[in-house]
């Protein structure tokens, strides 16, 4: 194999190793696309079903606030889906656990 066969041997790994770093880069952009879209959708049936269950409890006996419990255990789980959909792919991201180990072994 001479020189020029090698080197353009070479650039064509090169650049499937870029393409598939594109796609797999692509393929996670879409996943957080995904959840953030989902948490929107969840954000608005909560404030939703939470309103509906405020207003039973207005015109019914109006003694114990009753809707409270499914308000705070709702919006906890609304709280975890935030945080993964917003912050979650940072925390526990392989690439800046390997940018840390490599910057310590400098």
């Amino acid at each position: 194999m001479t020189t020029s066969e090698q080197s353009t041997n070479a650039s064509y790994a090169l650049r499937d190793t870029i393409a598939s770093d594109d796609t797999r880069r692509d393929d996670m952009l879409w996943q957080m696309a995904k959840k953030r879209v989902g948490f929107k959708w969840s954000i608005a049936s909560y404030f939703f079903v939470n309103s509906f269950l405020v207003a039973v409890w207005f015109f019914s006996s109006r003694s114990y606030f009753w809707p409270i419990w499914p308000i705070m255990g709702w919006g906890l789980g609304l709280a975890f889906q935030y945080f993964d959909a917003y912050h979650g792919n940072r925390i526990f991201s392989a690439e800046q656990e390997y940018e840390k180990l490599k910057n310590q072994n400098k």
